[in-house]
């Protein structure tokens, strides 16, 4: 039976798709350096790399055999790769095709690769979002051992980007499971009880890995470590607020009570402005309403949109 294949999504929905897993900027991971390792070992190729397509740049994951951490967009093959998500695109002599002849990275001004393969990370809606891919510095072409190698190692990566996003969320809403507040009902006060609702803050980090890159890795854990305890000390004492700071991300939750939400979610946007402004890092928050007793997942589902929508917003400008 011939399959099916999927068509391309526009691309506003392709890049909310990338934007929801926050990994671009990410700093480092195993899982994935492994990846482009046996990428390349696999097909025999000096280079291998996890590729993200974002607006106007590709980015790189993962990357074996290439210095740069990302290319403008205009110069990505990769960008051609994920427009067939179902297919994986093979490029045997890179110069010898009309569409990258051209290319700062085929024609000697940025590099000089010559073969190109590339399979398209394609999420469980069907977005791709970028490639597993792999370079060579001559014309050649994959073996069908290979070519089926390199579509395993996208699905995989997928898993891992999917398993990762999975992880993210469920430390989130654990916490705001912990920090909303419970339902009284009149049973239990003997009157009835409004709903004291709260507030439900992701206050993001934008663009971790380059942060690292200017001021060092432990200088970004301690500038990080000293806007915890800034964040923590600006919420009302006594109360019943909370702010949590998800493990080795610089993304922040906060789980505000009462009339005061919006003042006090004001101060903590005003600490991280304050002690994060000299060091050029940026923050990106989005924001929403939650009843008591309402299910956390939906809560935080409806500031995740907020924040990508405020970023997608920020990117327009």
């Amino acid at each position: 039976m011939t399959a099916i294949a999927t068509p391309p999504l526009d691309e506003a929905t392709r890049q909310r798709a990338l934007d929801g897993y926050h990994v671009l900027d990410s700093l480092p991971e195993g899982a994935f350096d492994d990846i482009v390792q046996l990428a390349a070992t696999l097909c025999g190729t000096p280079t291998a790399l996890i590729t993200l397509i974002d607006r106007d740049r590709q980015w790189f994951k993962a990357r074996t055999g290439f210095d740069e951490t990302q290319t403008d967009r205009s110069a990505a093959v990769c960008d051609h790769a994920i427009r067939a998500p179902d297919t994986l695109m093979e490029i045997p002599d890179l110069a010898r095709d009309a569409r990258f002849a051209a290319n700062p990275f085929v024609n000697g001004e940025q590099g000089d690769a010559r073969f190109y393969a590339g399979m398209p990370l394609v999420t469980p809606d069907g977005a791709a979002i970028g490639t597993v891919c792999v370079l060579d510095g001559m014309p050649r072409h994959l073996t069908d051992a290979q070519r089926a190698a390199l579509q395993s190692l996208a699905r995989l990566t997928m898993t891992l980007l999917d398993a990762r996003a999975r992880e993210r969320t469920l430390e989130h809403e654990a916490f705001v499971a912990t920090a909303a507040p419970a339902p009284a009902s009149a049973a239990e006060t003997g009157v009835a009880v409004e709903d004291p609702g709260y507030t439900l803050a992701l206050i993001e980090l934008q663009d971790l890995a380059g942060t690292v890159a200017r001021v060092g890795e432990r200088g970004t854990e301690k500038l990080l470590q000293e806007l915890d305890a800034a964040l923590e000390s600006a919420l009302p004492s006594g109360g019943t607020d909370a702010v949590n700071r998800s493990s080795g991300s610089g993304e922040y939750v906060a789980v505000l009570h009462g009339a005061d939400a919006a003042r006090t979610l004001e101060r903590l946007q005003t600490e991280i402005a304050t002690r994060t402004a000299a060091h050029g890092l940026r923050f990106l928050t989005g924001t929403t309403q939650g009843a008591a007793g309402e299910h956390t997942g939906m809560v935080f589902l409806r500031a995740e949109a907020d924040l990508l929508d405020r970023k997608a917003a920020q990117s327009a400008h």
